[in-house]
């Protein structure tokens, strides 16, 4: 498992105090493969942190399942628009594997962020990692071919083949299955 305080310090150190208040406000959640940790057009109320397992965001475009993102050991899964804005959103986050993670209220981290100002740094710090993460992936569509954001898949997380259906792949970097299929068998 991967543990939740070692991660965010590589985003912004913590005193021991904040450290404990986020541990203490950190819920665990042990959940099976398929659970929905958030439905489609609905409220994301939690910011989650993956500690084992494996989630993805997901939407639906004319009738198909468009996976949006994935979400691994180490990583965060939210819904970020429903999180910070408390409207519905149409992705949700499934749990494509038995995954552990702990979750944390927006409300939890406001009370927490006004007391602390090293976790409202971290919190900033995180927010913008994430808008950076976005940034690239809308760069990475406009900018890039199929194949090139496969092989940077791969190479990034290279395990992520094994562990995902490869039509979760395809729809995750925008290509058809049968796409997939030709870019592998030449690659």
């Amino acid at each position: 498992m991967q543990d939740f305080i070692s991660v965010v310090e590589t985003f912004s150190p913590l005193t021991e105090e904040s450290r404990d208040l986020l541990r203490m406000a950190g819920r665990r959640a042990d959940l099976h493969k398929g659970h929905l940790l958030v439905e489609p057009n609905t409220h994301c109320r939690y910011f989650y942190f993956v500690e084992s397992g494996l989630t993805r965001t997901f939407y639906y475009k004319d009738g198909k399942d468009i996976t949006d993102w994935f979400s691994w050991e180490g990583t965060f899964a939210v819904s970020i628009i429903s999180f910070l804005t408390g409207n519905p959103d149409r992705r949700g986050i499934e749990a494509l594997e038995p995954t552990t993670v702990l979750a944390f209220t927006r409300e939890d981290l406001e009370r927490i962020c006004a007391e602390r100002h090293d976790v409202e740094r971290l919190v900033r710090h995180l927010v913008s990692y994430s808008a950076i993460q976005l940034q690239q992936k809308i760069d990475d569509a406009h900018f890039t071919t199929a194949i090139e954001r496969y092989a940077k898949l791969v190479e990034a997380h290279p395990g992520l083949l094994q562990r995902v259906p490869l039509g979760m792949v395809a729809s995750y970097i925008g290509v058809t299955q049968e796409t997939l299929s030709r870019i592998r068998a030449h690659g």
